[in-house]
């Protein structure tokens, strides 16, 4: 009887061996998309400012550039079509969405 025992018992230990290492690694990844969430929330918060013309618009979100151009992007990466990396004073392609 107690062999019988030991054998299913060393038959099961590698099952048990590996559901406990998928628990330890389903967990470490949970809280590395915690941690990635809750970085990237924290700058979608009201008064924090990620660049000088940065503004905050009600139903988009953290604008960059000029949102009264016409070719404005609407993103929080991309300042414009025609010159999107460029600054939006002085542009020679600006028309007003007016």
């Amino acid at each position: 009887m107690f062999s019988a025992f030991f054998i299913l018992l060393v038959g099961l230990t590698p099952s048990f061996f590996s559901l406990w290492m998928l628990r330890r690694s389903d967990d470490r990844t949970q809280a590395r998309f915690r941690l990635a969430l809750e970085s990237v929330s924290m700058r979608d918060l009201p008064g924090v400012r990620l660049l000088p013309d940065q503004q905050y618009v009600d139903g988009l979100g953290y604008v960059v550039g000029d949102f009264t151009c016409r070719f404005n992007a609407r993103s929080t990466y991309i300042r414009c079509a025609v010159n999107p990396f460029g600054p939006c004073q002085d542009c020679t392609h600006y028309e007003s969405r007016l």
